[in-house]
């Protein structure tokens, strides 16, 4: 257990983080299952309106640190890919 005060503090900071990063990683598998499942219902026009707003958020959260730059751009290129052989 820490036993400074600025310890104390780090630990309870990084309980704060701890959150936030679960929330935004939760948000970024639910927008890539949501494109998954465009895929799979072969719903073409709905998951090209769709790319913007998983691309935003892929790069959003790459931004942050929850995932490396490469993984988002990577994944936001095989979906685009997907996408466009339906």
């Amino acid at each position: 257990m820490a036993n400074t005060k600025s310890a104390i503090k780090r630990i309870r900071r990084i309980a704060k983080q701890t959150q936030v990063n679960k929330a935004r990683k939760s948000k970024y598998r639910n927008v890539i299952k949501k494109m998954n499942l465009l895929l799979q219902e072969k719903k073409k026009a709905d998951a090209l309106k769709f790319l913007p707003k998983l691309n935003s958020e892929l790069m959003r959260v790459a931004k942050t640190g929850i995932i490396k730059k490469a993984n988002a751009s990577r994944n936001v290129s095989r979906i685009t890919k997907k996408i466009y052989a339906l």
